[in-house]
């Protein structure tokens, strides 16, 4: 059996709201690298957005399956049956998004990685699905679940940061750096998921990080004294091999499939993050248009909510990332 994790983040780019980071595990028979994914699910998966009529699921980077004007539709619609596969919790953002970060009821008292931290998180949850009803999808959920079955390939598990903003200014005022901060938290998720001590041949792909192609001192760092053997270091693709494993940071690594499904959770988590934030200040300011969170329309929201932020006593360091 060979294991493929695939990696990707949404939400590095914002000014509010949080950065999520997925990985998310596969296993399947064989060399992981010799794996076709796209033709094993593809009597229920499609790359391309399937046309009218056609009941596949739309897997790809997470831009081309979201659009705004539909809203979550078309993400939720392919996450659900996704993320059954591995039985998380769909009642509810909050419950999935704690299962994906990996914390379980007696920790979100004191975890400083609850999202309750957070005053639009503190006081309620958003019930899910919000845009596509389970019967709508039960069909092709079943399907997925046997092809799957048959193909003898397994969704092992999905695994998150959800860096919330206080912690992100932490993070990028610890490095100086927002890049790095990226890479530090990406690589120590990673550490979460990855054996490097493993028997079984494990293929890591992820995005690369702006513009690093040096990834071996960071891989060092979730290593117990093996070996880094760089493969190659470029702008288009930098790659290295522990033992049986194999790692993969390249431009467009959301053409493979892992790498898509961990886009598509990271993009459904911080959209219904959005949700709630937006949510929690309409209450507070009537008539306020809602925000995705970036650089310009974020400056526009944060003088909108400026006197209820002072009102409500919400510091700057939990609303507005600094970098």
């Amino acid at each position: 059996m060979g294991i493929v994790i695939g990696m990707d983040e949404a939400g590095y780019g914002p000014n509010l709201g949080p950065l999520v980071i997925t990985a998310a595990v596969w296993q399947m028979p064989g060399d992981p690298r010799d794996f076709d994914f796209w033709s094993s699910l593809g009597e229920v998966v499609s790359q391309p957005r399937p046309k009218r009529g056609d009941e596949r699921l739309h897997v790809a980077d997470s831009k081309q399956v979201h659009s705004p004007t539909r809203g979550l539709r078309d993400l939720e619609r392919s996450i659900r049956p996704l993320m059954s596969l591995v039985n998380a919790p769909l009642a509810s953002f909050q419950s999935l998004a704690h299962w994906l970060i990996g914390l379980d009821a007696s920790d979100l008292l004191t975890s400083p990685l609850a999202l309750h931290n957070e005053p639009w998180f503190a006081d309620g949850d958003l019930g899910l699905p919000t845009s596509v009803a389970d019967d709508e999808t039960a069909t092709t959920r079943k399907r997925l679940a046997d092809i799957a079955s048959s193909a003898d390939l397994q969704f092992v598990t999905a695994r998150s940061e959800i860096v919330l903003t206080q912690r992100f200014n932490q993070l990028t005022e610890q490095y100086d750096s927002k890049g790095v901060a990226l890479s530090k938290t990406t690589l120590g998720l990673l550490g979460r998921v990855w054996d490097p001590d493993s028997d079984e041949p494990t293929l890591i792909i992820g995005d690369k990080h702006g513009g690093r192609n040096r990834y071996d001192d960071l891989i060092d760092e979730r290593l117990d004294g093996q070996m880094i053997f760089r493969l190659r270091e470029s702008r288009e693709k930098s790659s290295y091999r522990v033992g049986t494993s194999e790692l993969h940071f390249q431009t467009g690594a959301e053409s493979h499939f892992p790498v898509a499904v961990a886009s598509m959770i990271c993009k459904y988590v911080r959209e219904l993050a959005m949700e709630q934030f937006n949510t929690f200040w309409q209450q507070h300011v009537p008539g306020l248009k809602p925000t995705k969170g970036y650089p310009t329309d974020a400056k526009r929201f944060r003088a909108d909510i400026a006197a209820a932020q002072q009102r409500l006593g919400i510091p700057d360091e939990v609303l507005w990332r600094s970098r």
